[in-house]
């Protein structure tokens, strides 16, 4: 079992910049594949970013690409995501997430088994 805990989200303005954290615990997460997804009032969950056991490889959301990025530090347990230029519709309650898998980074959630709790990122305009 794997427990996923989010961290870092608040209130910030568009064009602000925003890391939020995931520490897991249970388990190390050298093992998994990890994601962030995210969901905005009124909208399905979507993926946002996600990273193989190592960090060497990376995925991400159109929307995502150039402005956030995902890491990791597995002698922590905890992924990240810095999230720069935010705008408006970067609103949302942001869930990481955990496949395992080393290599899988799948953009279907139905395909990670561990989810943490959720942190809110509200981006003003």
């Amino acid at each position: 079992q794997v427990q996923l805990v989010e961290s870092g989200g608040g209130l910030v303005q568009a064009g602000d910049s925003l890391r939020i954290s995931c520490t897991a615990t249970g388990r190390t997460i050298s093992d998994y594949t990890m994601g962030w997804f995210r969901q905005a009032p009124g909208k399905e969950r979507e993926f946002v970013a996600a990273s193989s056991w190592s960090g060497g490889n990376t995925v991400y959301t159109d929307s995502a690409k150039g402005r956030f990025t995902i890491s990791r530090d597995n002698a922590k347990n905890t992924v990240y995501l810095q999230m720069n230029s935010l705008k408006p519709e970067g609103t949302a309650v942001y869930y990481c997430a955990a496949r395992r898998s080393r290599f899988g980074m799948s953009r279907n959630g139905n395909e990670y088994s561990y989810w943490g709790q959720g942190t809110q990122v509200t981006v003003s305009s």
